[in-house]
C-alpha cells in the first residue's frame, strides 16, 4: 500500500491512511480523505476555502480514476456544491458519461440527494470585492458584472498565488491504483473556466497495471501536454518511473507561449515507489506520504526538476 497527496491535503490525509489500513477500496479511502480538504477553510485552493471566479461565484472541479477498471468520473465548473470529489465519484459510479459540468452536474447532484451549498467564504468574498473596487471603475463597477471581463482576465490575477488543486493517489490492498483530485481552480478566473483537475489524462490519471500521475498549479500547461497520462504510458513502455516524470515535465519545458508558469506533478508506480517534482515552482515544494512501514504520515519535500538532468530512461 501506498498514499500520496499534496501539501494542501493535511485535513484528510490521516483519514485515507485509516480507511486504506482497514482495507478499504482506494477509491473510496482517497474521496474521503478529499471530501475533508474541501471542507476545511484554511485550505485557501480547494473547496470552502477556495477562490471564487471573476463575478465572485464559486465553479468547483474534481476528478476520480479507478485504475484497475479504467473507470472515470469528472465535475466541472460545479455550483453550489462543497462534495466535488464525491460527486465525481457518484458520476462513475452512476452514469454512463464520464463528466458532468456547471448546472447539469448541479442538478445531477440534486438528484441524487446533495444539498445546495454556501461554497463561498466571508473572506473570500471580501477579498474578490475588494480587488475589483481597485481594479474598475466607478462606471463599471455600477454596471457588473454585465462588463466585458476577458480584460480581467490578464489584470485580476490569484490573490495568494495558488493556482493548486488537492491530489491524492493510492495504492490499496488489492493492488489497485487509483487517482483523486478536487479544486476550486484559479482564482478570479473567467466564468466557465476548466483547469487540468477534472480532465483524465491532463490533470491525473491511473493504471493499476503501470501507476498513476496527478497535477498541480498550471492546468493550462498539463492539458497541452496531456501530462498525467504520458508519465503512465512511459512506465507501459518500460520507463522507471523517475524516467517517466522527467519526459513528461520535458514535454512542459518546451512549451514557448501561451500562459505558462510552474507545475507539480505527483506519481507512484505499481512496484510501490513514488516520485513528487517541481518545475518552475518558486520556493520549497512540500507533499504527503504514508506506507505501512512508516508510523505516521511525513510531509517530504518535491524534487526539484533539474532541465540538465541524466536521467537513464530506459532504467
Amino acid at each position: 500500500m501506498i498514499l500520496v497527496a499534496n501539501s494542501e491535503a493535511w485535513p484528510g490525509f490521516e483519514k485515507s491512511v485509516g480507511l486504506l489500513k482497514a482495507n478499504t477500496h482506494g477509491v473510496d479511502a482517497i474521496v474521503a480523505g478529499i471530501s475533508e480538504v474541501e471542507r476545511e477553510i484554511k485550505v485557501r485552493s480547494v473547496g470552502y476555502g477556495g477562490w471564487p471566479n471573476m463575478i465572485g461565484r464559486m465553479e468547483c472541479d474534481a476528478g476520480v480514476m479507478d485504475g484497475t477498471t479504467r473507470e472515470v468520473g469528472s465535475v466541472g465548473a460545479v455550483p453550489d456544491t462543497l462534495p466535488v470529489a464525491a460527486l465525481a465519484h457518484e458520476v462513475m459510479k452512476r452514469l454512463p458519461h464520464v463528466m458532468l459540468t456547471g448546472e447539469g452536474a448541479r442538478r445531477f447532484a440534486s438528484e441524487i440527494g446533495f444539498p445546495l451549498d454556501d461554497v463561498l467564504c466571508d473572506d473570500s468574498r471580501r477579498v474578490w470585492w475588494e480587488r475589483l473596487q481597485k481594479e474598475l471603475t466607478p462606471e463599471e463597477l455600477r454596471a457588473f458584472p454585465d462588463i466585458p471581463l476577458a480584460p480581467l482576465s490578464r489584470t485580476i490575477t490569484d490573490p495568494e498565488r495558488v493556482r493548486d488543486t488537492t491530489v491524492f493517489l493510492s495504492q490499496d490492498s488489492a493492488r489497485g491504483i487509483h487517482a483523486a483530485t478536487s479544486t476550486s481552480g484559479w482564482a478570479w478566473k473567467y466564468p466557465g473556466r476548466l483547469g487540468d483537475s477534472p480532465i483524465p489524462g491532463a490533470g491525473f490519471y491511473a493504471d493499476s497495471r503501470y501507476g498513476a500521475a496527478a497535477c498541480t498549479h498550471t492546468g493550462e500547461m498539463t492539458m497541452r501536454c496531456g501530462t498525467a497520462r504520458s508519465i503512465v504510458l512511459a512506465m507501459r513502455f518500460g520507463h522507471s518511473l523517475r524516467a517517466a516524470v522527467d519526459m513528461a515535465i520535458d514535454d512542459l519545458a518546451e512549451l514557448g507561449t501561451g500562459f505558462l508558469a510552474g507545475v507539480v506533478v505527483h506519481a507512484i508506480d505499481a512496484a510501490g515507489n513514488h516520485e513528487v517534482a517541481s518545475f518552475r515552482c518558486p520556493g520549497e515544494i512540500k507533499y504527503w506520504f504514508w506506507e505501512p512501514k512508516l508510523s505516521k504520515p511525513e510531509l517530504r519535500v518535491a524534487r526539484q526538476y533539474d532541465p540538465q538532468h541524466t536521467t537513464q530512461r530506459g532504467n
